[in-house]
């Protein structure tokens, strides 16, 4: 019987990485929105680090993007045999960088949050934690396994 390795994945905007149990996931997040997807059973984790709400006609598969992001996490889960609406999701990030030029509402960050949590609702996905919106940067890191993420934010 062979044990896994653990490995460190450290994303940058627009990458997507799957884990095992084990497995360390973490990024930094300014207006950009990180999702973490795992079964219940915590054995499989996969993040995005997405910059864009909405996606690019001269690069439609950019996970960058909202919607391939989450695709291509779903594309993940799917290749491992876990179905995506059995997952548990976390969402974290879209802070208000810009607080003294968007005192409120429709700024990219708040734009980042509302597409990927109507896009995990309207697939049937559960959202068990948000740490969303503010003036903070975050520092998000998970061990995949049974303990929650951890999140640390710096004022702007």
């Amino acid at each position: 019987m062979s044990r896994h390795a653990s490995v460190v994945h450290v994303l940058h905007p627009g990458d997507v990485a799957c884990g095992e149990r084990g497995d360390r996931l973490e990024t930094l997040l300014g207006s950009c929105v990180a999702v973490i997807l795992t079964d219940p059973r915590r054995t499989i984790g996969v993040m995005c680090h997405i910059v864009h709400s909405s996606g690019s006609l001269s690069e439609p598969g950019n996970a960058a993007h909202a919607g391939p992001a989450i695709d291509r996490m779903y594309a993940l889960l799917t290749g491992r045999g876990i179905q995506p609406r059995m997952c548990e999701a976390y969402v974290y990030g879209g802070g208000n960088m810009f607080p003294h030029l968007f005192r409120s509402g429709n700024h990219v960050g708040e734009r980042n949050i509302q597409a990927v949590i109507d896009r995990l609702a309207d697939d049937g996905v559960q959202t068990l934690h948000e740490d969303v919106g503010g003036n903070v940067y975050r520092r998000l890191r998970w061990t995949v396994g049974p303990g929650e993420p951890e999140v640390a934010a710096v004022a702007v």
